[in-house]
């Protein structure tokens, strides 16, 4: 599996969990962190850990490995390395307060055409 269907299938896993302006940037050309980053949020701390259990759920399914979580317990920004993925899944009021989309600005945005975009 290459890793623009491994962003598909993380995409699908977030919004299976109602989350919500999931977008996937191309951090190639802007970053040595990651290769791609998936960023959305959830309205609450319950649905944010939820994304972030069906992200770890899809991504082992998938006979691949979480190389770490971080900020699970507080639910308030969970970040979620797969390598040369990295998916931030954010409580909605922080999504807003570090906007991630603006200081990557020069990150390409990947088209994720999911069935029940927000």
């Amino acid at each position: 599996m290459n890793k623009q269907e491994l962003i598909k299938h993380v995409a699908e896993a977030c919004d299976d969990k109602r989350a919500e302006n999931i977008i996937a940037l191309d951090m190639n050309e802007v970053s040595l962190v990651a290769d791609y980053f998936l960023i959305c949020h959830g309205s609450n701390e319950r649905q944010v850990q939820a994304i972030a259990r069906a992200v770890k759920e899809t991504v082992e399914e998938k006979g691949l490995s979480i190389k770490r979580i971080e900020g699970f317990d507080q639910a308030r920004w969970v970040l979620v390395d797969i390598g040369d993925i990295v998916c931030h899944i954010f409580h909605k009021d922080e999504r807003y307060y570090y906007n991630l989309e603006k200081l990557w600005g020069d990150a390409n945005q990947i088209p994720l055409h999911l069935g029940q975009e927000r």
